[in-house]
Parts: C-alpha cells; structure tokens; sequence
C-alpha cells in the first residue's frame, strides 16, 4: 500500500511542476510576445486559467496527506491530549465529508458542462474536464483525510543500500 501511495505522489508531483513550469513558461512568452512584437500568443489567459486549476487541485491531495492545511492552533495544548483522539478523529472524518461534497458537487458541474457545452473562451476547450478533475482531485483528498497520517508521511521514499527507491 505505501509503495502505491508513494507512486501516487510521485505522479501527481510531476503533473504539478510541470504545470507550474508551464505557466511559468507561458506567461514568459506572452509578456515577450506583447511587449516586443505586439503579438499576444491568442488564448494564453485559457490556458492560464486551466494550468492553474491543475496547479491548485493537483497541490489538494499534497496539502492534504501532509496534514499542511491552515490550522489555529490556540487550543494545542488542551486538544493534544491521549484522551481527545476522538476529537482529531472527528475533525478528519469532518474534512474528509467536506472534501467529498466539493467532490460531489464537481460532478454535477461535469455533467452540466456536459449538457451545455461549456467551454473556454477564445480556445473553446470544454470545461468538464477541468471539473472532472477537480472533482478527482478533491475526492482523493478527501480519502487521503481519511487514511492514517503515519501511512500518509511517504514525502521521502525509503532508498536500499544502492540507492533504488523500495
């Protein structure tokens, strides 16, 4: 099961910093285009706007498995206690509901989008991929809410003597 999950990590990892590499890229070559030559590159604000939800959502599932969500930690001292692990429990359960409801309500928007055929603006690419995906990405969130966070600390991968990845 770690392995899997280490897997998973490392994939969405790598669709992350591409993303982001590509926006990165994207952005540079749009500025350049418009300041030197007056040449925009035509439909960069959609793909801007759909690299950014795959760098928003695919960065869910990391923040969530690593437990770096906003937390107010004014009542640490008393919450930290043997006795209130019923309380951390609650909390997971209650992100992990929450999680799955944005999941749930991503799917109606796929199959409104669907419905209606929305799309981008200027490049008219459909919509209900991009909340499929959010969709998939705030599910597995939300699982990742519900799965133990010692089984969730895979940030490093374990190494054999030779360095190849258990």
């Amino acid at each position: 099961m770690r392995h899997i999950l280490i897997r998973v990590r490392l994939g969405v990892e790598s669709v992350l910093i591409l993303a982001l590499f590509a926006i990165v890229a994207l952005t540079f070559c749009d500025v350049l285009g418009r300041r030197l030559f007056g040449i925009p590159i035509y439909g960069a604000h959609d793909i801007t706007e759909h690299l950014m939800v795959i760098i928003i959502f695919c960065g869910l599932p990391l923040v969530t498995a690593d437990r770096g969500h906003l937390v107010v930690d004014l009542f640490d001292r008393w919450l930290s206690s043997p006795h209130l692990q019923w309380w951390h429990a609650l909390v997971s359960v209650s992100v992990a509901a929450i999680l799955f409801l944005i999941a749930w309500q991503y799917v109606l928007a796929t199959q409104q989008a669907v419905q209606i055929h929305e799309a981008s603006q200027a490049l008219y690419i459909p919509r209900s991929y991009m909340y499929a995906f959010m969709a998939f990405t705030a599910f597995l969130s939300g699982l990742s809410a519900l799965l133990p966070a010692s089984l969730l600390n895979i940030t490093t991968p374990a190494h054999d003597q030779e360095g190849n990845p258990l």
